[in-house]
């Protein structure tokens, strides 16, 4: 952890919040008070073209996996649990439950789930339980399923790296294990790709998800592509227009594939250049993070100035938003950056995980960053549902800001990724007037990343009592210990 910046936890009230970001020229609203029900904007209903009748309220599950599923791509019992907890937590909205591999070559970790003909009916029983946990509290989520191919950083047996790429990357080919030309996919093999987005769309519909998500962000393939500048061939290319070739491909296999299915995309709206940590400090831990050595122009990201990297520019990204409205797509949810290489802007964190650096900015940088980001998309393109992510970090004060951004028409709803593990009862307890139990709050500790990283199952470790009963936090604790990341 490092102590350069103010804990949100000691920060007295909402004015102190706003007094924290006026320091840091940040502009953020933030309500006194949290409202009641009757009068809170994230109790109001919301129209969604695909969705038919409107949702209860504006709080969305974001997709959060556990690494626990089983060698075959199935669920657990801990992946039950989890998806259980989605339900109860009274949102009206679980965008995917988590990231679903659509042929085990392409899973992040050799746990991940892979939805094909021999899991469709165990993970469809995910649903399931989700929807009667749901219906237990009063509510009744719209439901779908994240569906992705990891390539770069593709793990799909213990131990050993699978990476398939867009292109080689001058900075990242080396982390994912990248030596040669053949871990470059063929348009043929891309191709064949697009055929299983395909198949697992059409399960999903199947097993009575409402919609998928074709998930494009967190450095994962098809963000990847939309990068592929430096790739020959039908999938990349300098124009943009070149490089949307292949969403468009996808969107319309899906669609042939499963009719009347709704499509969503997540994504990562921007990048930075791959970061590391520098030097570790006097007590062992983690350095800041900075950003590797480059080029410019730096030709390998996505929704960033190619000249000047460590800037945003929306021009692609507000783009490639007004194309997916021409395809039918109604919902778009904002993230950016990538846990692998810049995991202070994907998810803003006062404590690293093991393998990442301190944060080289006040975390609250990282969270306005994000809301922005959806604030400018909604701007540019208000035919969308946005939904913005980021939110943890904020802890006590996410209601205050939440209430306050959606009633100034920054997005439409609000994403809860890691502060789901730590208490996913939040929106119930919000939208039902009461308080937030700040003993129950997510501390963004990173433990539900570093346990993975780690060979361990992914859980809130600090704040849910039973995953701080698993004999596994030993040894996660003793990995911390060994990194730095305490």
């Amino acid at each position: 952890m490092s102590d350069r910046f103010p804990r949100v936890a000691a920060l007295r009230d909402a004015s102190g919040l706003r007094a924290r970001l006026a320091e840091l020229g940040l502009e953020l609203p933030c309500d006194d008070d949290v409202l009641g029900p009757a009068r809170s904007p994230l109790a109001e209903r919301l129209d969604l073209p695909d969705r038919g009748p409107r949702l209860a309220n504006r709080f969305v599950i974001q997709p959060m996996e556990g690494w626990d599923g089983t060698r075959d791509g199935r669920p657990t019992e801990l992946t039950r649990r989890r998806w259980r907890r989605f339900g109860d937590s009274g949102a009206a909205w679980i965008w995917g439950g988590e990231a679903v591999a659509v042929r085990a070559d392409a899973r992040a970790n050799p746990n991940q789930l892979v939805l094909d003909e021999t899991t469709a009916s165990a993970i469809g029983s995910l649903r399931r339980d989700l929807v009667a946990a749901a219906r237990a509290v009063g509510a009744d989520p719209w439901v779908g399923l994240q569906l992705t191919h990891s390539g770069r950083w593709s793990r799909p047996e213990p131990g050993r790296a699978a990476p398939r790429v867009a292109f080689r990357h001058p900075l990242l080919d080396a982390r994912a294990g990248v030596a040669d030309e053949g871990a470059v996919l063929s348009d043929a093999e891309v191709d064949d790709i697009v055929g299983g987005f395909a198949r697992a769309a059409r399960l999903a519909r199947e097993e009575g998800f409402a919609f998928v998500d074709v998930k494009h962000c967190h450095g994962y393939l098809l963000h990847e592509f939309l990068a592929a500048r430096v790739r020959p061939g039908a999938y990349g290319g300098e124009s943009l227009g070149d490089r949307l070739r292949l969403l468009r491909r996808l969107m319309a296999a899906v669609r042939d594939s499963a009719p009347g299915l709704a499509v969503v995309v997540r994504l990562s709206a921007f990048d930075q250049v791959p970061h590391r940590a520098r030097a570790a400090g006097h007590d062992g831990g983690l350095g800041p993070g900075e950003p590797e050595p480059h080029e410019r122009p730096y030709r390998f990201g996505f929704g960033l100035s190619a000249d000047a990297p460590g800037q945003i520019d929306l021009a692609e990204p507000i783009a490639l938003a007004r194309e997916l409205v021409t395809l039918g797509v109604r919902s778009l949810n904002v993230t950016g950056g990538s846990p692998y290489y810049t995991p202070h802007i994907q998810r803003p964190a006062a404590f690293p995980p093991s393998d990442g650096y301190a944060p080289p900015e006040d975390p609250l940088v990282g969270v306005v960053r994000l809301l922005h980001a959806a604030r400018d998309l909604k701007r540019a393109v208000p035919e969308l549902a946005i939904v913005s992510s980021g939110w943890s970090y904020l802890q006590e004060f996410l209601p205050h800001v939440a209430q306050a951004c959606l009633r100034a028409g920054w997005f439409d709803a609000v994403g809860l990724g890691r502060m789901a593990l730590a208490y996913p009862d939040l929106p119930r307890d919000v939208l039902a007037g009461r308080a937030p139990a700040r003993r129950r709050l997510c501390r963004t500790f990173s433990d539900c990343t570093t346990a993975p990283r780690n060979g361990l199952v992914s859980g809130c470790y600090p704040l849910d009592p039973f995953y701080r009963a698993l004999p596994e936090r030993e040894r996660l604790e003793r990995a911390k210990r060994g990194s730095g990341a305490t």
